[in-house]
Order: structure tokens, then C-alpha cells, then sequence
């Protein structure tokens, strides 16, 4: 590896571990504080870095709160891409959530209490709740799309988008459903991958 090699490496660390100290000291904050209470200029000093390095990674306190929503898009329409061509269309579905959850397992060292904390924030902040609503539309529109151009021998647009509302969905309500009962990253794993498998046992006439 030459010089120049290494300090862009070196560089991308960096900009790694600034980001997920701004995500912790962001959600660690909300967490005492509330989230309204909770100020840019607070979780910036938290990080040990200034507000307008803050602005370099997020534009907003709501956009911590999805820090990982646009990659979790990305990842599953990559993944109905690589679609084989005699593969089912459940199959395929199986393979997006399970790859979303083995994703969500190892992501950037995200714990239960994270977890926890952003399902709570998004039952009781307003703000929040909106900008879910939008993200969760704009998401099952976009695998929709993916799914049907995947399958447009057999699949409408409309028939499509019924999939994926209806095994998203599964997933997100069971797993918010159940969180008072979860201990554990792997409890919620298992309840999304339980979700799954009911929302899976309606779709099979889809083929």
C-alpha cells in the first residue's frame, strides 16, 4: 500500500469513529435529556468536536435518529438486484430481510439500548413520527420499484408494492409491538425473523 493509499484509509477511520461518537453522544443524550431538550451544540462537545463538524456528517438531530435508514435502503434494493433467475419472489424477500437483519446485527456497533431508545423516541416525539412516515413510504416505494423491474414478467407494480408493505410492515409493527418484552439484540432478531415467517405465509400466492 503506498502513501497516499494509507492516509486516505486513515482519513476514512477517522471520519468513522467521529460519526458513531456523534450517534452515541446524540442518542446518549436523548436519552437523558429528551430529545427536544437535547441541543446540536450539546452532542457536539459530547463527541469532542465543534457544531460545525456536526453539520459535516448530519444535517440535523432527527437525521442521528436515522443515521442508518439510507443504507439499510441501498443494501436490500442491491440485494433484489442480484435476483437469480428461477428464484421465487419469496425467496427473494427472505434473502432482503435477512440480510437487512444480519446488517442491522453488525452495524456500527449498534446495542439493545439503542435500539430501544430509537423505538421510544419514535412513539413519543411528533417530529420524529413525521419524518419516519416519510422515510417509511419513500422506502417501500423505492424496494417496490426494485421488486417489480426484478420480476416484470410476473409481477405488476401494484402486486409489488403489496409485497413489500406487507412483509415490512409485519416486520416494523412486531418488532415495535414486542419491544417491552425484548432483552436482547437477538430477541429482536427473532421477532423480526418470526414476522417474516407470517407475513411470508400470505405472499406465497405470488409464487
Amino acid at each position: 500500500m503506498n502513501y497516499s493509499a494509507a492516509m486516505v484509509g486513515l482519513r476514512e477511520r477517522k471520519k468513522q469513529r467521529t460519526r458513531r461518537a456523534l450517534i452515541e453522544a446524540a442518542l446518549r443524550l436523548f436519552g437523558e435529556k429528551g430529545f427536544e431538550q437535547t441541543t446540536l451544540a450539546e452532542i457536539a462537545a459530547q463527541a469532542d468536536v465543534s457544531t460545525r463538524t456536526f453539520f459535516s456528517y448530519f444535517a440535523s438531530k432527527e437525521d442521528v435518529v436515522f443515521y442508518d435508514s439510507e443504507a439499510r435502503v441501498e443494501l436490500a434494493v442491491a440485494t433484489i438486484a442480484t435476483r437469480m433467475p428461477d428464484e421465487p419472489v419469496i425467496d427473494l424477500l427472505l434473502r432482503v430481510i435477512n440480510e437487512s437483519i444480519e446488517y442491522m446485527s453488525s452495524n456500527e456497533g449498534l446495542t439493545f439500548e439503542d435500539t430501544a431508545l430509537r423505538v421510544s423516541l419514535l412513539q413519543t416525539e411528533p417530529a420524529l413520527q413525521a419524518r419516519a412516515l416519510m422515510l417509511l413510504f419513500d422506502s417501500q416505494l423505492r424496494l417496490a420499484t426494485a421488486l417489480h423491474e426484478s420480476y416484470r414478467d410476473r409481477l405488476t407494480l401494484a402486486e409489488a408494492g403489496a409485497a413489500v408493505g406487507a412483509l415490512v410492515g409485519a416486520v416494523k409493527l412486531a418488532v415495535m409491538a414486542n419491544m417491552r418484552n425484548e432483552r436482547s439484540l437477538q430477541d429482536i432478531w427473532e421477532t423480526a425473523r418470526r414476522a417474516t415467517e407470517v407475513a411470508v405465509s400470505g405472499l406465497r400466492s405470488l409464487g
